[in-house]
């Protein structure tokens, strides 16, 4: 639950109407112009970046799906889009997975998801595909069933990199991967993917 503050914060830039210079009209001059904040000083004085929680699921699989595509349908073996974002979405809740929560990285707005990183060291690809292939293996009924090899041991693999539509355009991606180069050094990790 959002804090009272947090909820006070955000309901004061995102309940009014955007208008043609700004996003959140403060009110009007005596001459009857407005004034108010627009979106790139929102964005600007309300960017964090923290590790993705579970709750993240729903927009966090929106993201991936967007970003990845038609790989989406080979990861889950599913078609219809409802379909494939919830079965990214169970993925990115379970723990040990190429998409799970740990292993990604947000760009939250005013407790929004503005954006998405997932990451994770090559070592341990071939265990975080794990569960996936199974799952997939199960549902194609089908044990040959293999998923591309991207990452090598001593890499840091970047997976995925998404920002939401109306928060891109504003630098959000290059942001998070700054944040994850500067995470990857301070565990020593140099060879990025």
């Amino acid at each position: 639950m959002k804090s009272k503050s947090k909820r006070d914060k955000q309901n004061k830039y995102f309940e009014e109407d955007s208008g043609e210079n700004f996003y959140f009209i403060a009110g009007y001059t005596d001459g009857g112009a407005s004034y108010g904040v627009n979106w790139e000083e929102i964005i600007a004085q309300e960017l964090n970046f923290r590790g993705a929680v579970k709750k993240d699921a729903k927009k966090a699989a929106d993201l991936i799906h967007y970003a990845i595509d038609d790989i989406a349908e080979k990861l889950t073996g599913q078609t219809k889009k409802e379909n494939i974002r919830e079965t990214l979405a169970n993925f990115f809740r379970e723990e040990i997975n190429r998409l799970s929560y740990q292993n990604t990285m947000v760009a939250d707005v005013l407790g929004e998801v503005a954006g998405i990183v997932i990451t994770y060291p090559g070592e341990i690809a071939p265990r975080l595909d794990e569960p996936i292939l199974k799952r997939l293996r199960k549902k194609r009924r089908n044990e040959l069933i293999l998923l591309d090899k991207e990452a090598d041991e001593g890499d840091f693999y970047i997976d995925t990199v998404c920002v939401e539509n109306r928060f891109r355009g504003n630098g959000i991606g290059t942001m998070l991967l700054k944040e994850v180069e500067k995470t990857a050094l301070q565990k020593g990790i140099q060879e990025f993917l």
